[in-house]
Formats: structure tokens, C-alpha cells, sequence
């Protein structure tokens, strides 16, 4: 086990409380590997052999590297940066009792609401301050606990461990300080980016999260218990594959971080949205090809990588009868027949192709067929580009509490399978059959 990709990937998460942050951290990351930064609203001139990346709404990006003589297919790895959190709504101080400051919050994604309660809280997003004639955009981060979501003590409420249902308007506001003056939220963003009047910011998309720092631990350190790891986990991961690939002749890598997926992907900046098309038909307009820009899509390979559900020690029954991720057992393969993951046979035995050629472990997830399960990227890009594609993941517990759990050698496997996808030549032949070099 490496000790140090998880060290590496719980400072990413530390420093990343929110998808802006993330696409922000990610693009640093790039910039230190040689990416050059495009704008979409310019024309793009796009060299053979070169390393771009493009951000959308300052929360998705997508990264690629040309190939060097000709443009056959594209090896596409797509991964998401925002996880379930509160959002802050506009005018959101609320004051009790001429003392107490709360703030009006209201959820993002399918929380467990309970994992919130009593945790630590920092405050982080995006500012638009009015410089001059322009409306610049400052990324916020308090970098410190400044709120916090109280339990009412059980001699108040005896029934809190039979199941009490808790309602996000009435129970789950965050407090932030006993000083009932206004305008203490403005106050405090304002600091927190070094402006000298509150009333300089236009407009803010700002979100709780819980400022814990990830933990390491178990005997051999083979556990990571974190905030946000589904999916900043597959994000760092993939991220990594792609800089320590091969540049490739004829394929264009490319490395898609998307938002929103918690909440359905339909947004300009979701999977649902053109950005992912719209950058491959630059890069096909850009490059020479001996096919049609449908024919390099019909030859293209997708991955969704996204977290799936290890099977947890205390629910045993809640896991598929035979398709029973573990921690720390590799990388998941995720079926379902409603294709809410896009996996099929064919998708699944070309990656089964590279992950044994690369001597990396891998496992299945399934749902229980009496369990609704969730749905991720996959599904929601190919509707947009048809390309052959996969659902992959890193296995976990408590996916969506404020603190999750996955294994720390799984991070190396997906660091190595992304690599070895991206090293890799997918051929469809003339008679339907594919060679994987």
C-alpha cells in the first residue's frame, strides 16, 4: 500500500470543500503538468501531441491531450465534483431571541441528515464582488469551523433514537454566533476574502461542509475515513492516471470532471449538458482524421467513474446476493439492468481485458433486485455522445454521510487502471470483434 497517494488524496480533499474548489484545484494541478488553460467563448488552436483543459461555470472541467500524428478515437474518463451538502439561500440570517444568528440553508443532494448534526462546520463557495466595471469572481473558503448544526438533548426529545424524522426547515439550520446584529453573514464573508465593505458583494453561491480533515487509520493504514469522498475520490484518481499516461499516437485522452450529478447532471455544466460534445467536436475539427467525426464516436471508449457500495459490516442483507464489493478487493464493476449504469458485455470484457493485463484487482456491484438504487454519469454522457461505455467505481461505506469510509489501496488500483485505460489501443474490428492492445 502507498501511503503517500493517500496522504496526497485527503490534502485534495481538505482543500476542496466545494466543486468550485475542486475544478480550481484540479486545473493547478494541470497547470504544474504542462495543460495550457482554454477559454470556451475563444477560438481554440489545438496542436498534435499538446495538453489542454477547459473549465464551465468554474465547477466541471475537461482536460485532454492531442494525439501526435492522427485523431482515431477518444479514451474518455468522466468523474464528478460536487457531493450532498447545504446550500446558504439568499438573504439567510435568521435571528432568535435578539441573540442567536442562523442561517437559512437548504439541501443539495440526498443527504444523511443525521451525520450533519454536531459537526464542525466551514463555509466555502464562490463571491461576485463589483471591481471597478467588472463583476469579478473570488472562490471563498473560511478555512475554519464558523457553524454548526446542534442536536436537541434527549431529556427534550426521549424518542430521538426510535427514528425521528428530521425536518431540514425546522431542525437542521446551521447557527453561526450570538451576536443578533445584521448582517454578521456579509461580515463574515467579507473577511474571509479580504474586502473592506460587505456591501462590495453583488451576489454568492456559498454551501456548508464539514471541515474535518481525513483520517488514515487501521493496523496497516488500510482505511481512509474522509468528507466528500464520493466522488473526489475517482476525480484525484483518474486525474492522476491521466498525467502519468503515455502521450498516444492516435487517441485523444481525455479527463472529464463534471457537476451536479447529486442532483440529476441537467445543468450547462452537468454531464447532461453539451460540454463534453462541444469539446470533442473542437478537437475533431482541429486534428486530422481518416474517419467521420460519428465514426471516431462509434470507435470511442467512455468510463464512469463514480463510488459504488461496499458491503457493510452491520447490513449485510442490504448488499446483492452474489455481487458483494469489498474494501481494499479493487476496482467495481457496476451492472444494472434498468441501465442506470451502462456497463454491458461487451464494455465489461474490454475492461476486463485491461485490468488483467495490468494484474489489477477487480469485483461486480449489483443492487439488490428488491432495492432502487441510484444512477451516476454514464447513462447521462451517452445520451449526449454515443460512445461504447462502462461504470466503474472505488467501493465505500456511508456513502452521502458527512464523513465516509473506503479503502486505501483501492486508491492506487484506480490511479493504475486509469493509467493503463489511457495507455490502451480499443479496436473494433471489421467482423464485430475487438482487439485491446
Amino acid at each position: 500500500m502507498d501511503i503517500n497517494i493517500s496522504k496526497a488524496l485527503k490534502d485534495f480533499i481538505n482543500k476542496t470543500p466545494t466543486p468550485f474548489h475542486c475544478a480550481y484545484n484540479i486545473s493547478l494541478e494541470l497547470e504544474k503538468k504542462g495543460f495550457t488553460r482554454l477559454e470556451e467563448n475563444y477560438k481554440w488552436d489545438l496542436k498534435k501531441g499538446h495538453k489542454y483543459y477547459t473549465l464551465r461555470n468554474n465547477s466541471s472541467l475537461i482536460a485532454f491531450i492531442m494525439p501526435n500524428e492522427y485523431l482515431r478515437s477518444y479514451h474518455i474518463i468522466a468523474s464528478h465534483t460536487d457531493f450532498p451538502s447545504f446550500k446558504i439561500k439568499t438573504n439567510p440570517e435568521i435571528i432568535i431571541e435578539n441573540v442567536y444568528v442562523k442561517l437559512n440553508t437548504e439541501k443539495y443532494g440526498g443527504l444523511i441528515n443525521y451525520s450533519w448534526f454536531d459537526r464542525p462546520l466551514g463555509i466555502a463557495g464562490r463571491i461576485i464582488v463589483k471591481d471597478e466595471e467588472k463583476l469579478k469572481i473570488i472562490l471563498a473558503d473560511t478555512k475554519k469551523a464558523v457553524a454548526i448544526i446542534p442536536s436537541l438533548a434527549i431529556h427534550m426529545n426521549r424518542s430521538i433514537n426510535d427514528g425521528f424524522s428530521f425536518n431540514p426547515q425546522n431542525d437542521m439550520l446551521p447557527f453561526i454566533s450570538l451576536n443578533g446584529d445584521k448582517n454578521n453573514y456579509l461580515k463574515m464573508l467579507a473577511k474571509t476574502v479580504g474586502i473592506d465593505k460587505p456591501e462590495k458583494i453583488i451576489s454568492a453561491d456559498m454551501y456548508l461542509y464539514a471541515s474535518d480533515s481525513g483520517t488514515i487509520w487501521g493496523d496497516d493504514n488500510e482505511f481512509i475515513s474522509s468528507p466528500r469522498l464520493d466522488n473526489l475520490m475517482c476525480a484525484f484518481a483518474t486525474l492522476e492516471g491521466l498525467i502519468a499516461a503515455n502521450e498516444n499516437e492516435d487517441n485523444a485522452l481525455i479527463y472529464c470532471a463534471f457537476d451536479n450529478e447529486e442532483v440529476g447532471s441537467l445543468t450547462k455544466q452537468g454531464a447532461g449538458s453539451e460540454f463534453l460534445s462541444d469539446t470533442l467536436k473542437r478537437i475533431y475539427n482541429s486534428i486530422k482524421s481518416n474517419a467521420e467525426y460519428s465514426a471516431v464516436l462509434a470507435s470511442s471508449f467512455m468510463l464512469s467513474a463514480d463510488n459504488a457500495h461496499a458491503i457493510h459490516p452491520n447490513y449485510t442483507d442490504k448488499a446483492d446476493i452474489t455481487n458483494k464489493p469489498i474494501l481494499n478487493k479493487g476496482i467495481v464493476i457496476k451492472n444494472n439492468a434498468a441501465q442506470r449504469y451502462t456497463t454491458d458485455a461487451v464494455s465489461e470484457a474490454i475492461i476486463k481485458t485491461i485490468l488483467r493485463k495490468s494484474n489489477i484487482p477487480y469485483q461486480y456491484y449489483a443492487n439488490r433486485s428488491d432495492i432502487h438504487g441510484g444512477s451516476t454519469l454514464g447513462n447521462i454522457s451517452s445520451s449526449h455522445v454515443s460512445i461504447n461505455c462502462a461504470d466503474i467505481g472505488l467501493c465505500q461505506l456511508a456513502m452521502h454521510s458527512a464523513v465516509e469510509t473506503a479503502g486505501t489501496y483501492d486508491i492506487k488500483y484506480m490511479v493504475e487502471f486509469a493509467k493503463a485505460f489511457y495507455n490502451s489501443t480499443i479496436l473494433k474490428n471489421s467482423d464485430c470483434s475487438y482487439t485491446v492492445i
